[in-house]
């Protein structure tokens, strides 16, 4: 029997390099580089160990709960699955009394809710495009597509006040399971739609968005607000008024990668950061350097590295007055302020997080800086 040679570490890693640099060379994607990004927006409070004292509610009975949307009629929240179910959540003071209740399966991958005006949920699903669910469960394809271009990412919707929905194609070119390959390329694939339920008309309302993403009506209902998440910025669209058809800024250089956005009736904003803006700040201007990491990702090779995730609250004009983040927080999705808890969904936990924010307030930094969160 031959005898087994071992190979030198020397040759071994330089095999590897090679091994690598092939797979870099033949690989056909090819990332853009970012527009410039200037130093993080700072809140003068922060809450920086969002985790301590935090609650999960529905653990073990949910999938990555993305969105979270609360019916005040009957005080449930509906959150939607990586599963594709549709679950009510009824919360209690004590967590280990709240009850998930498995609702409607869309058969794909629910992600932005909004309840509708006569008892029906809309879904914004990634794969089945923008659904409308009765009270009894009857689930109906509103729209999945525009201008002849299908929907490849549906990602988040709300109501407008005569029922027109807004909502958001992340990507034309990028499915949800291919998401991390959107936010590496750093092309402008996303769209902003609405859809008119009176007419069945799908209209694109802003193109060219970099990751386009949460959506949410203004207060006074003037204007939809519209998250990038590559840029960590949002937009506001004006629907009513002198200003109708027109975009402008509602928040930029945001701490974070913006996911969805909610107004909690009370004057603020918040804006989930799935995680800080560190990681893709130092690479805004390295091509090539997201070209490896995305191959890294491939074969399931990409060192973690989401952290400080957590969601910022900003006021009417887009200021911001408090930001809540942990160091092991990643993945945030939506944070929604009920009454004085904050309930936060995931992409990759099986619970939501509840945090008591009259226990675990955000308070006033030493000195309000624009500098990461450490």
């Amino acid at each position: 029997m031959a005898s087994i040679v071992p190979v030198p570490y020397a040759v071994a890693a330089a095999v590897a390099v090679l091994a690598a640099a092939l797979l870099y060379s033949f690989a056909t994607f090819d990332p853009a580089v970012f527009p410039e990004y200037e130093l993080a927006l700072a809140a003068p409070k922060r809450n920086n160990r969002m985790l301590s004292g935090s609650e999960r509610i529905g653990e073990g009975e949910l999938v990555s709960p993305e969105d979270i949307a609360h019916e005040p009629q009957t005080g449930l929240i509906y959150t939607g699955g990586e599963d594709g179910w549709i679950s009510k959540v009824a919360f209690k003071d004590s967590v280990a009394e709240s009850v998930v209740e498995k609702w409607v399966n869309t058969g794909g991958r629910p992600l932005g809710i909004a309840h509708g005006f006569h008892g029906e949920v809309i879904v914004a699903d990634a794969f089945k495009g923008l659904l409308n669910i009765s009270r009894d469960g009857v689930i109906q394809v509103l729209t999945d597509e525009a201008e002849g271009l299908k929907f490849k990412f549906t990602d988040a919707v709300d109501i407008g006040p005569d029922g027109k929905l807004y909502f958001t194609d992340a990507s034309y070119k990028y499915n949800v399971d291919q998401a991390f390959l959107e936010l590496m390329e750093g092309r402008p694939h996303g769209r902003f739609l609405s859809y008119d339920p009176s007419t069945k008309k799908t209209t694109i309302l802003l193109k060219d968005l970099y990751f386009a993403n949460g959506v949410t009506l203004s207060a006074d209902q003037t204007f939809v607000i519209v998250c990038e998440t590559v840029m960590m910025r949002c937009k506001k669209y004006y629907i009513k008024g002198p200003r109708a058809g027109s975009v402008e800024m509602f928040v930029d250089n945001l701490p974070g990668l913006p996911d969805n956005i909610r107004h909690d009736g009370d004057g603020l904003y918040w804006i989930a950061l799935a995680t800080d803006s560190s990681f893709s700040k130092m690479l805004r201007q390295r091509p090539w350097i997201r070209k490896a990491i995305a191959m890294l990702d491939k074969y399931g090779l990409r060192p973690k590295t989401e952290r400080n995730g957590g969601t910022i609250a900003v006021n009417l004009e887009g200021k911001a007055v408090a930001h809540y983040y942990d160091a092991d927080v990643s993945y945030a999705t939506c944070c929604n302020k009920l009454s004085h808890y904050l309930y936060c969904g995931s992409l990759i936990s099986p619970y939501i997080t509840r945090l008591d924010l009259t226990l675990f307030p955000a308070t006033a930094t030493a000195t309000a800086t624009t500098t990461l969160p450490s």
